[in-house]
This record gives structure tokens, sequence and C-alpha cells, in this order.
């Protein structure tokens, strides 16, 4: 899609991490971006976005804090509860940003799309769960889905010619990549949230250290650029200065390499299809070491379990994420351990796939509903 001057831009998730950086970028491109649509769950910052950014309209889960809103700035039109969030993302807009955390994400995409609007995606799981919905849908409307997430747009960025052989997806390891499996049985999520290189939310922080967080990169990967599970190596990559790669037939790999900045990915994607000057920390190759390992999969095994939902497609990757997202939460609140999060999500697997295929947006939320109640009845049952 091809813009005016100035993009109109709604911000999903504006008080979280993806959210805050996609706002300094924004101030630092003024002439570029318009903020007309914020949206949090139940974060007092939004009160301070809302009176720097002066949007049209927003939306909040807590309904005193949208009480609050509708009183100070009587001119911003509030929203509340997922229907508010679907509301702001139909609202006037050239670009979406969906920086959301979980499913929640999924419906507002798809009604961005219905609305004409091109969508900047942070949301790995509304192409987990939805893809097979999402993309088509994109398709139909004529409108671009752009990756925010730093290995997906290295991966657009990179694919520069025909002829792929394999992506080569980079993965930090997490906090855990050198633990071994004894004591990885004891790990506390409190270890887990000690990032060696990026500053995330808790839940991908989490899934970062099981190796989830690739797991679903890889099904979204396959929606974004077409590919295949079997075409896609994921490489331990410590120093999170390559972003992914691309390696065509002929043995030529591209790369895409920066400082580990998500405000780098965000502004490609908000500034799309321009490239602009990066205000931000660059990275100096001098004295620096780059390595590369194979994943392990024994060690880690929701990657393996990822990998498997990938390659069987349908309701699987539904599935996976929802007893994901419930087991996290559990874990970051010490009820489970390590390891119980890909016994739990094997055995939502093994009680509802099927090798059932994707048909509805109905179903989707359906089987997400089912298994989120089957894997908290069987996390009490534990207790």
């Amino acid at each position: 899609m091809r813009y005016r001057d100035m993009k109109k831009v709604i911000i999903l998730g504006s008080t979280g991490s993806i959210g805050t950086q996609a706002l300094e970028v924004a101030e630092k491109y003024p002439d570029k971006f318009s903020i007309v649509g914020l949206c949090c769950n139940a974060s007092r910052d939004i009160l301070a976005q809302i009176e720097k950014y002066s949007p049209k309209c927003v939306a909040v889960q807590d309904g005193v804090l949208a009480g609050e809103i509708k009183e100070r700035f009587p001119s911003v039109t509030v929203y509340t509860g997922s229907e508010g969030i679907c509301k702001v993302a139909e609202s006037s807009a050239d670009l979406l940003i969906n920086a959301l955390v979980g499913i929640s994400g999924l419906r507002p995409t798809l009604r961005a799309i219905e609305s004409g609007k091109d969508v900047a995606l942070a949301n790995k799981e509304t192409l987990v769960a939805g893809g097979e919905l999402v993309m088509p849908l994109a398709k139909a409307k004529g409108v671009d889905i752009l990756p925010v997430d730093s290995e997906h747009s290295a991966i657009w960025q990179s694919l520069i010619a025909k002829n792929v052989y394999r992506i080569l997806l980079t993965a930090s390891g997490g906090a855990f990549r050198d633990w071994d499996k004894s004591r990885l049985i004891e790990a506390k999520a409190c270890d887990a949230l000690k990032h060696p290189n990026w500053d995330m939310g808790a839940k991908v922080t989490i899934d970062s250290a099981t190796l989830m967080n690739k797991g679903l990169e890889i099904i979204e990967a396959m929606h974004l650029f077409g590919v295949e599970c079997d075409d896609i190596k994921v490489l331990v990559h410590r120093q999170s200065v390559v972003h992914s790669m691309v390696e065509y037939a002929d043995g030529s790999v591209i790369a895409q390499m920066s400082y580990p900045d998500m405000r780098l990915p965000i502004q490609i994607a908000m500034l799309y299809p321009e490239r602009g000057n990066f205000a931000f920390e660059k990275f100096d190759f001098v004295g620096k070491n780059l390595t590369f390992e194979e994943a392990d999969e024994d060690r880690f095994p929701c990657l393996a379990i990822a990998k498997y939902c990938a390659k069987e497609k349908g309701i699987a990757p539904i599935i996976m994420n929802a007893a994901n997202e419930i087991l996290v939460n559990a874990y970051l609140n010490n009820k489970i351990k390590f390891y119980d999060i890909p016994y739990y999500i094997r055995r939502a697997l093994d009680e509802f796939y099927k090798g059932q295929r994707v048909e509805s947006e109905t179903q989707i939320y359906e089987v997400d509903r089912a298994v989120r109640d089957f894997v908290t009845q069987r996390l009490a049952e534990k207790r």
C-alpha cells in the first residue's frame, strides 16, 4: 500500500515493550506519523500517552481506567474489553501495529485487515493460531502484513532473489542456553526472566527460555513467507547480531545484521516502503566474534513439539499455543516446573488433535477455550 506523507497509526499494546518502542520511533519522525489509536490492558501509563499523542480513540480492559480517561480526555473516544480493541482496530488509519500478547491479537488483526489497513505484526500468536485465515484475507484485501519480530524482519529484508534453499532462523538461546538437563528440572521463572540479550515482556522471555518462541516463529515464518517447516533451520546465535539469514540454492547466504534493538525492525515496518535513518545505537563489528550452534531439542523439547505442530498444521498449532499460554502463566507464578510445560502441551495435543483442519475464526476460539479449560483442570488436579 502507498501512503500519504503522514501515516495514521494505531498501536495495540501501546504500554508494553514493543508499543513503547514504536512510540519512540514515531517521535523520531514527527512528520511521518500521527498516532490516532492506542490500546492497553490496564496500565495507567496510557494516560501520559494520551496526553502526549492525542489519539482519537483508545481501548482499555479496565473499566475504572476507562472512566478516568473519559473524564480527563472528553474528546477521546474510549472503548473497553476485547470488543473495544476491535473497535479501535477497525477505526480509520493507515497502519495498525499489533503488539498484543497471546491469541488476543488474532481478532483485532482480522478486523484491521477487513477494514483495509496494513498490519505491522509483533503478535506471533495471530499467525500461529490463525495464519490459515489471516494470510488469505490479507491477500484478498490487498493489504501488507509487515513483520516486526527481528528474525522475520531479517528474513523479509534478505529475500532479495528467487531459488531459496532454506531460511536460517537465529535464536539467542535464552537464559538457560548453558544449563544442562538436570539443572533445568528445577529452573525457576525468576532465572528464565534474566534474558542475556533482549529486554522483552515476561511471556516472550519465558518462551525464549523454553525455545517455544523459536517454534512459534517457525510457524509464523511459514505463513509469512510461504515455506514449509523443513525449509527452516534454527541456529543458536548467542550474540543476537545476525537476526536471521536466507540461504539460496547456489550456496549464497544473505544475512541481516544489526545491534539487538527492537526499534530497528519496528522502524522498518513503520516506514515501509521507505528506509529511514536510525537515530539509536549502531553495531560496531571491530573485535566481535559471531558464533552459531545447533539447537538442542532434547534439553528444549518445546522446539520439537512446535516443529511437529508446524508440520501437522490445522488445529495442532492452536492447541499448542493455548496450552503454552496457560502453562507459561503457571510457571511465572511458580505453580509448575520447567519441564511441566512440554509435558502438558503433549497431553493437550493427545486429547484434542485428531487431524482437524482450520475452518473458521469461531472454531479457532472454541478450540482455544477448550484447551485452556483442559490444561487448567489438569493443573488443578496436580495440586
